[in-house]
């Protein structure tokens, strides 16, 4: 997820991301995972899912391991 930088620390992220989590759960879905990077540039976003609950985990769906993504899930 990437803010753009004319909107950057107003609550965009948040709220696109409560959202989902919402929404999921009006459908009754029992878990969410995501995939994303890691370096700095995705230190905002990681914190963000980390502040609602998402933990790390294993890769899931057709993603594959490497040194570079890793992968959160949140229990709904």
């Amino acid at each position: 997820m990437r803010t753009h930088p004319d909107f950057l620390r107003r609550g965009v992220a948040t709220a696109l991301l409560e959202h989902v989590i919402d929404q999921a759960s009006q459908r009754g879905l029992t878990g969410l995972s995501l995939e994303t990077g890691s370096g700095p540039a995705f230190d905002p976003a990681l914190s963000l899912y980390r502040k609602r609950g998402f933990q790390n985990g294993g890769a899931f769906a057709d993603y594959q391991q490497s040194d570079f993504n890793q992968f959160l899930h949140l229990r709904l």
